[in-house]
């Protein structure tokens, strides 16, 4: 291309600064040096995909984040040749800015520093092609496989319903202390978050983990094994390994009861649940405790007002000193899971206050941040049934429980009997929660009260109404 070569730069300030100018502004170096077209195409094409980014920031909602989850590779590989061409693209400005007429010393500083720029322009799109990577292979590791639409309904000029004509979700989070000399898992914290989807109001239902006598769902394995409830021989010790945190391990060590089936306890447990709250439950997740204390530690640790201070350990050597502070994970966990000078259904409360906290202070700018901490510690912790093609859905939906109302349950005395629960009542509240959740409008979540929060006021509830917001109880010092 015949360039006029007084149009060219020919002092080292002006070849350094037109070849920054070019990081930021694609085309400019190119129209100084006198690539007139090229020039004008670049800033075109730059121009365009800043409105292309600005139309997406401002109508950027649940449904677009949720689509992304489908794209994840093609984002990822985009990122990185999108980051090579605008490599590519500072190294050629360089070149049409004809650096060769200046002093050998000259050549050689402005060589350096451009060579440094465009391994700088290049390192933000390697770390967003890395970082969509790891949720892509996080996704793959985590969640089950693909979940056939073609089973769903659908309607006649209408797009095929992820819901399948669901009002409500229901997922049951568990918490879990499995490890390799277990065959099965005990599930000592058992919630069950019951989602409407049009709004993403939730009452997250708790189980004590000692609840005796299960009922099984009728017509089961389980059910004909145990058909007046779930009631075995006390251990040599005097303990009993027939409550509600004992299904799972059940199931998984008596496949004889399945035909053979192996690996059934957590759609045991699901039905199980289901049947005793009296809903169909669609998926699960079950926590790794311990692990996840590497979770609350990826996000920078949780706040939470200690009420009291809380002791555990083997020998009660350990201790989460009352006040308003930080937790790290290790902290976190045993706050929500120590037992001692205490009982399961205080332990129960902690626990719905660690929850609380996570869902107010776990917000989506320190999840990007903090992204690939976040992701290598869930790959250790989470086991799920969840569909990986439900994610798109999944994600506007969790977005909207975010800003929604969030109620829990929990069915401990003097509420529920463990010994001799009234299975009936259960279901009765469990309906009535599930009702009126439908019927609220979304509100700001409650959550632990961090410090210079004021504490939310406890609702007034009666005996077939003691739903309460997710954060009552928590901060009280």
């Amino acid at each position: 291309m015949g360039v006029s070569r007084s149009k060219v730069p020919v002092s080292t300030g002006a070849v350094l600064g037109w070849t920054l100018l070019s990081a930021f502004v694609p085309g400019a170096g190119h129209l100084r040096a006198g690539w007139r077209r090229t020039g004008l195409a670049l800033l075109g094409c730059y121009a365009a995909g800043l409105l292309a980014l600005l139309f997406v920031a401002l109508t950027a909602d649940g449904d677009l984040f949720g689509t992304a989850v489908n794209w994840l590779r093609t984002i990822a590989i985009g990122s990185l040749v999108l980051g090579l061409a605008w490599f590519a693209l500072v190294v050629h400005t360089f070149i049409v800015l004809s650096p060769g007429r200046l002093p050998q010393n000259a050549q050689i500083l402005t060589g350096t520093l451009a060579g440094l720029l465009a391994v700088a322009v290049i390192t933000p799109f390697a770390y967003a092609a890395q970082t969509v990577w790891t949720i892509h292979s996080t996704i793959g590791n985590i969640f089950a496989p693909d979940e056939p639409l073609a089973d769903r309904p659908q309607q006649q000029g209408r797009p095929v319903d992820p819901w399948a004509g669901r009002e409500r979700v229901n997922i049951l989070l568990l918490g879990g202390d499995a490890d390799t000399h277990r065959t099965g898992v005990r599930t000592d914290s058992m919630n069950l978050a019951s989602i409407d989807v049009a709004s993403g109001n939730t009452v997250l239902m708790s189980l004590p983990r000692n609840l005796e006598n299960v009922r099984f769902r009728p017509g089961t394995p389980m059910a004909e094994r145990f058909p007046n409830g779930f009631r075995l021989p006390a251990d040599p010790g005097g303990g009993r390994s027939d409550l509600l945190n004992s299904v799972w391990e059940y199931a998984d060590a008596h496949p004889e009861i399945f035909g053979g089936r192996t690996h059934q306890g957590a759609k045991v447990l699901m039905e199980t649940i289901g049947h005793t709250l009296g809903v169909k439950v669609d998926w699960y997740a079950l926590v790794n405790m311990w692990g996840f204390a590497k979770l609350i530690d990826a996000i920078g640790g949780v706040t939470i007002s200690v009420e009291k201070d809380i002791v555990f350990g083997k020998y009660n050597e350990g201790l989460v000193k009352a006040g308003t502070r930080k937790l790290n994970g290790g902290d976190a966990m045993w706050y929500a899971r120590s037992r001692t000078y205490s009982d399961d259904y205080t332990r129960m409360r902690r626990q719905r206050c660690v929850i609380a906290a996570l869902l107010d202070q776990a917000d989506p700018a320190t999840v990007l941040t903090r992204f690939n901490k976040i992701a290598l510690a869930t790959k250790e912790l989470i086991r799920t049934d969840i569909p990986r093609n439900m994610l798109a859905h999944l994600v506007p939906l969790a977005l909207k429980v975010k800003n929604a109302k969030v109620s829990s349950i929990q069915f401990v005395p003097p509420l529920i009997s463990t010994g001799y629960p009234d299975w009936d009542k259960i279901r009765q509240i469990s309906t009535k929660a599930i009702r009126d959740s439908a019927e609220r409008r979304p509100a700001a979540a409650a959550s632990a009260t961090p410090s210079g929060s004021s504490t939310p006021k406890p609702r007034k509830t009666t005996s077939l109404d003691p739903t309460k917001s997710l954060g009552d109880g928590c901060g009280v010092l």
